[in-house]
């Protein structure tokens, strides 16, 4: 873990990705991409499938209509694409293969337990957070959830889901008593770019330490457990 910075940030705030942050999802999205890619005559095995893949796996964190935009170009071929990835991914969350990132639920617990306000993002549609809430029984777990289309319809790694939450919640004096934590350099980006105070990537993920320290993380962490005394520390730096 790094160190902690040598000035005072008092999070009031902390914004957390979902899959691969606090979500265990066994690489759901790779397979829910198989559906969608053949939705649009993508042959499995092709060199075509492959280079999609790796752009898929590059741009996790970011908007999934966003991702679909840039691979079939033409927006009702992106849209049938992303229809089909939500229909597959809900149907794997329903099928009971997703469980919380080991410790997130009581991470989280814990940060509300020290006055901090949590809210939790997505780059999935509404209607997938719905299902991934009710499926570990967190629909009740933090005031305010938030995916793309809530934001204006920009995710990351654009800041404004973070700035979102911000405005919403009300919780914070400034951007600078935020936190933002996430698995992949575009929730790097996307809390870098709205000026959070602490950028923390976690290794339970699809990117490297290296990787989320280049796209601006402040911290690397194992796992989410650590936020809540990596944020106590930064109250009394």
């Amino acid at each position: 873990m790094n160190s902690i910075p040598s000035t005072p940030h008092d999070i009031r705030l902390v914004v957390l990705d979902m899959a691969g942050t606090t979500v265990a999802d066994g690489g759901l999205v790779e397979r829910a991409f198989a559906a969608a890619a053949a939705e649009l005559g993508v042959e499995p095995g092709s060199e075509d499938h492959a280079h999609k893949l790796d752009y898929v796996r590059a741009t996790m964190g970011e908007s999934k209509i966003s991702v679909f935009r840039h691979l079939f170009g033409e927006e009702s071929r992106a849209q049938r694409a992303n229809a089909a990835f939500e229909k597959a991914y809900g149907e794997l969350v329903d099928g009971g293969l997703v469980a919380e990132v080991p410790g997130a639920r009581a991470a989280i617990e814990e940060l509300r337990a020290d006055g901090r306000t949590v809210v939790l993002t997505t780059g999935f549609a509404r209607v997938t957070q719905d299902a991934i809430l009710a499926a570990l029984g967190w629909r009740d777990l933090v005031p305010l959830t938030l995916c793309p289309a809530d934001a204006g319809g920009r995710g990351r790694p654009y800041p404004d889901m973070v700035l979102a939450a911000f405005l919403r919640t009300g919780a914070a004096d400034g951007v600078r008593q935020t936190a933002v934590a996430g698995d992949t350099s575009y929730d790097m980006l996307s809390g870098a770019r709205a000026g959070a105070g602490v950028v923390a990537g976690v290794l339970t993920g699809a990117h490297d330490g290296e990787a989320l320290r280049t796209a601006g993380a402040t911290h690397v962490l194992g796992s989410v457990t650590e936020l809540p005394a990596l944020l106590r520390g930064s109250d009394q730096a």
